[in-house]
């Protein structure tokens, strides 16, 4: 048996207690085709980027609380003689959820949303009559694992209002109207690896909560995606691919909306990619890294 002959980073973090993690499912696949895997923190010191042929980002799920610092060690990497993957562009578009506003203006069905920079009490009032409802979202435009994410009602927002404050003084936020969806049925996923699909997930949050992350007691389950789902994710894909290059990995979500499905977001910089959920999806991952590598002469 041959022995790999490239090095490929998976770009982690510190320590990922707490975190549902599916990475190393993709290791075996990617050494078959080749490529030796190496899990390193993007925090880790006094890295030669120069000595690895590629870099997936995966799990740095704690890049939103350093976005600046997160971004220059990703410029770094992009360059070295490494592959970055997916880019230092899209990371930047993708990384505030203001993408979302691009998105829509090329015709995508997004949740309604308000992009807002400063809060008051008098603001959420009208946030409330804006989207004539009784129920609103308020997060960060730049953001992960719902972190900083507020369900509101009219009758108890006032008591979240000093968090709120502290919390959206200096920083740039979305408000969007409560999807009952997310409760009802789910936030679904649909996953692409270089514009392939490859499989799809409903994630549904636990009783009384509207988190559908694992880590907040969510709960998944694969699903084969209705036609009129996969025709937004489709069309999803090609704008995204439209405004930047086609990504190495995408993952969108969606919830159902009166007429269709809404894009929550398109995760394209760390999303989990639940390898766990299809047994078929490490080695369809990995063949389209090994695709997508071979579209660079320097490899």
């Amino acid at each position: 048996m041959n022995l790999p002959q490239k090095q490929c980073v998976i770009l982690s973090m510190d320590s990922l207690e707490g975190f549902e993690v599916y990475d190393d499912l993709i290791d075996e696949p990617l050494k078959v085709l080749g490529w030796q895997t190496h899990t390193i923190s993007w925090k880790a010191k006094n890295v030669n980027w120069n000595a690895y042929d590629a870099v997936i980002i995966r799990s740095p799920w704690d890049y939103q609380d350093h976005a600046e610092d997160f971004l220059k060690v990703l410029s770094d990497i992009e360059s070295s003689s490494a592959v970055l993957e997916n880019s230092l562009a899209i990371v930047e578009w993708n990384i505030d959820k203001i993408y979302l506003k691009e998105l829509e203006e090329n015709q995508i069905n997004i949740v309604p949303t308000l992009w807002k920079e400063a809060l008051s009490t008098e603001a959420v009032n009208e946030y409330f009559d804006y989207f004539k409802t009784e129920q609103l979202v308020i997060k960060p435009r730049i953001s992960a694992n719902a972190d900083n994410t507020f369900w509101l009602t009219r009758s108890n927002f006032e008591t979240y209002l000093p968090e709120l404050r502290s919390i959206f003084n200096k920083e740039a936020f979305m408000v969007q109207p409560f999807m009952e969806s997310v409760i009802k049925e789910g936030e679904f996923s649909v996953f692409y690896f270089n514009g392939v699909i490859s499989h799809t997930i409903l994630k549904t949050p636990k009783n009384d909560d509207f988190r559908v992350q694992e880590e907040h007691g969510g709960r998944l389950t694969t699903v084969e995606p209705e036609a009129e789902l996969l025709k937004q994710a489709e069309k999803t894909l090609s704008a995204i691919a439209n405004i930047h290059n086609m990504p190495l990995y995408a993952r969108l979500d969606y919830v159902r909306d009166e007429t269709s499905f809404a894009l929550m977001e398109a995760e394209l910089i760390e999303p989990s990619l639940y390898f766990n959920m299809n047994a078929e999806s490490p080695k369809r991952f990995a063949q389209a890294f090994v695709d997508k590598m071979q579209t660079y002469t320097s490899l």
